[in-house]
């Protein structure tokens, strides 16, 4: 772990987080660090662990976990810190890639979990992707939804670049808007109200304004060594990778799969091609 003072968090009450559409299931408690961390543990059997991106959490696996469940399958989905109802640093500098990825280590240590599948989305890739690549021994199998690493080395599209620039000087993240935005189909003011309910205060985020931040613009930048070996790693990796893509993604384009996961080019061209899910980044959040 990456150890230091105990960071001031706001902590989301039980309370907040009660009685929103279609999320009947109960938070889980670790502590680490000194920061209450969050995820849901639902069924039995091989471990499935869904990892959540920006700025959402694990409400966004609400639909996929019941049919994955009953199909056999011990479902976990963590709310990154900074999101959902794990504790919230208030120090937008406290975040950073590799502390993400160390605390999000500790729910494969402390569940010991074992032939699992990492279901990765947006800034979940670089996370999960990361930890698949460290701890292949608890890893079997990847899915990879609308994602990539940073590396330093891609030219960010325009849309993110706007996105970035807008949630650098916007200190009140706008967090429901935002999924709005990224939605094909408009999830109604309820659905919204539920992204926006682990964030009731513009202390609380600082995770969420965090992450655009942390991508690395160059391939010296801090973060992009790692993006780099996590690649190079992952082009010899063999375990079995399903890859889902939208077709017209405003900020991780198609050709970024070539890059994550441990197929050749064009293989990935063909199956982002037959496995488009929308034409937004996300058919319905």
């Amino acid at each position: 772990m990456l150890r230091g003072a105990m960071p001031d968090a706001v902590r989301t009450s039980e309370e907040d987080l009660a009685g929103l559409p279609d999320y009947p299931f109960a938070p889980r408690y670790r502590e680490v660090d000194g920061l209450r961390v969050a995820h849901i543990d639902e069924g039995e059997g091989a471990p499935v662990i869904f990892m959540h991106g920006e700025p959402t959490w694990s409400y966004l696996w609400r639909k996929v976990i019941p049919p994955v469940r009953d199909a056999g399958f011990r479902c976990i989905a963590p709310d990154l810190v900074g999101f959902g109802a794990s504790d919230k640093p208030t120090d937008i500098d406290w975040y950073t890639y590799d502390r993400h990825v160390a605390m999000a280590s500790t729910l494969l240590d402390d569940l010991d979990l074992r032939a699992a599948t990492m279901v990765v989305h947006d800034w979940g890739g670089p996370i999960g992707l990361r930890l698949a690549v460290e701890h292949p021994e608890r890893i079997e199998r990847l899915v990879i939804l609308d994602t990539g690493l940073f590396t330093g080395h891609q030219r960010m599209t325009d849309a993110w670049q706007a996105f970035r620039d807008f949630v650098e000087r916007t200190e009140d993240l706008p967090v429901g808007f935002l999924v709005r935005g990224a939605c094909k189909k408009d999830p109604g003011d309820e659905v919204i109200a539920a992204y926006d309910a682990p964030f009731p205060s513009v202390a609380s985020k600082a995770g969420a304004r965090a992450f655009p931040l942390l991508i690395p613009r160059s391939p010296d930048a801090p973060g992009a060594p790692a993006g780099q070996r996590v690649q190079q790693a992952l082009r010899e990796d063999r375990r079995p990778t399903l890859i889902l893509w939208a077709d017209s993604d405003p900020c991780f384009r198609r050709r970024w799969a070539s890059a994550s996961p441990p197929r050749s080019a064009g293989h990935l061209r063909g199956l982002s091609r037959t496995r488009a899910t929308s034409s937004r980044r996300t058919r319905g959040r």
